[in-house]
């Protein structure tokens, strides 16, 4: 058999490097940056971060007006020759309100996961991350990372499942980030709640570890916790959550059930008066909202304190 010639270097630069200049060959390394209408330019698909018209926002149009914008947005092109954002869904958003018509963005050549992980990362520089965005955003970068290395299969379809190569994919993706490998699994158990119940994690009213155990519920009790909340103003105990969580899987969780374990009087909690039942309901006025029952019952009570005291008066004479 013939043996493979190596081919021979003369010492020929290469032709693209003949014919231009050291100064055009260092620009063609540089990031090219372009203005892109901003009616060509899509959000990145289930976008786990929320951008809000807050007041971050109005000092980021108002910086936008003075300076534009000082670090691109970073841009994929799709197959339809539209472009999606990668980074850059709050500038955009700036641009909008700022009454500009491009954003200034750097076009990158990236596949849907490469650009997922990317943008996941982007956003983990921000100070503040919502549970919910921690939640969707882990759950879409694992889900990328498994199927960049080939692991989505049937024997491996959960969210947080044990990598085939050994090592388990939600442990790679809390060294990625700093964060322990049962905290990726709580949060991404996020998921899992209702809207209303999410909120309410976002808000602070609920701990991430009495959240997980809701996230087990069936939706339809988790709606009728919704409303046990509502009614009594307040939100399970790590212990309640999970009591009904068992009571769920043992097929005893009833909405009378759990109405009576949001009743129990939790630790710290102030003496509270809750009044309930068509006795009371019939009493408040149709358009009231329940937001404003509270006020409302404070304000008769005041009114009807101040006739006992005149009835006093009018009986001492």
């Amino acid at each position: 058999m013939a043996k493979k010639r190596r081919p021979i270097d003369f010492g020929i630069a290469n032709p693209d490097d003949l014919f231009s200049t050291q100064e055009e060959r260092d620009e063609a390394k540089l990031k090219k940056i372009y203005e892109v209408s901003l009616d060509e330019i899509d959000p990145f698909p289930e976008h786990p971060f929320k951008v809000k018209d807050d007041e971050d926002m109005m000092n980021l149009v108002e910086s936008v007006k003075a300076n534009g914008i000082i670090t691109p947005a970073t841009l994929r092109k799709k197959e339809d020759g539209r472009y999606e954002i990668i980074s850059g869904h709050r500038r955009k958003r700036a641009c909008e309100l700022a009454g500009l018509t491009t954003l200034r963005s750097e076009i990158v050549d990236m596949t849907r996961d490469e650009a997922t992980i990317f943008m996941v990362e982007s956003n983990f520089q921000r100070t503040t991350i919502l549970p919910s965005e921690k939640a969707f955003a882990y759950k879409m970068r694992l889900e990328a990372m498994k199927r960049q290395a080939g692991r989505l299969s049937k024997e491996n379809v959960s969210p947080v499942a044990t990598d085939l190569r050994g090592k388990r994919s939600d442990e790679m993706l809390g060294e990625m980030i700093g964060e322990g490998k049962d905290n990726v699994r709580r949060y991404i158990r996020l998921t899992e709640l209702n809207p209303a119940l999410l909120d309410m994690v976002d808000d602070g009213q609920i701990a991430l570890r009495p959240a997980v155990e809701l996230s087990y519920l069936p939706k339809e009790q988790q709606k009728d916790l919704c409303e046990s909340i509502e009614m009594e103003q307040c939100t399970p105990t790590h212990a309640q959550a999970i009591r009904m969580r068992k009571m769920s899987e043992a097929g005893k969780l009833t909405p009378e059930a759990i109405e009576a374990i949001m009743l129990e009087e939790k630790p710290n909690q102030k003496e509270r008066i809750v009044l309930r039942g068509d006795r009371f309901g019939k009493l408040f006025p149709k358009d009231l909202p329940v937001s404003k029952r509270e006020d409302f019952v404070a304000a008769a009570m005041e009114y009807y304190g101040k006739y006992l005291s005149r009835k006093d008066r009018e009986n001492e004479r």
